[in-house]
């Protein structure tokens, strides 16, 4: 099995169980306890290690999970899927599971993501003028990820799933030149 098939198998069980209107635990917090999670084990090469090697008995990566979900403070939801993870030999696979899962939480709580490129930095008030227009022209409520792309003369451009809004200089010109090459 790949390991975005892994990845979605796990995610979408994950999502099946904290979007479920009983469950305790919500989507936005799984995520964030799965995230604290990952970035320890990805500080620590020493844990990392521990957990992939299969000379680690079961038992004892549990335990060390159990000791470090502690101290994060995660839910027993999250606690959970890391000791499955553990028992079918899978943690490796948790950077992918996490990316998986964020990108189906937000396609359930209908959500559409946003890549936008801008030549520096958005100020709050740019971001949240943007969001508000790319929720206009879509319909649906709007998760921005942003980039600096120095190459850009100025103006942004978005990119929701194959649909790219260009308000850049440089597509506002190219825009100009074709419509002025129709013209001639």
């Amino acid at each position: 099995m790949t390991l975005s098939a892994v990845a979605s198998r796990y995610a979408n069980a994950l999502a099946d169980v904290v979007t479920s209107a009983s469950s305790p635990l919500r989507p936005e917090i799984a995520l964030a306890e799965l995230q604290a999670f990952e970035t320890t084990l990805r500080n620590s090469p020493e844990l990392q290690n521990a957990l992939v090697t299969p000379a680690v008995p079961a038992s004892r990566k549990k335990a060390v999970v159990s000791r470090i979900a502690d101290t994060l403070e995660l839910s027993r939801i999250s606690r959970n899927l890391l000791f499955v993870l553990i028992d079918h030999r899978r943690i490796a696979s948790l950077a992918g599971i996490i990316q998986t899962f964020e990108v189906v939480l937000d396609e359930r709580l209908g959500f559409a993501r946003a890549e936008v490129s801008s030549p520096r930095e958005l100020t709050g008030e740019q971001r949240t003028a943007l969001n508000s227009r790319l929720e206009q022209l879509t319909g649906k409520r709007i998760r921005m990820r942003f980039a600096v792309d120095e190459s850009l003369i100025g103006g942004v451009v978005a990119r929701i799933g194959s649909t790219v809004y260009d308000g850049s200089v440089r597509g506002e010109l190219a825009s100009l030149k074709r419509r002025l090459c129709a013209e001639g």
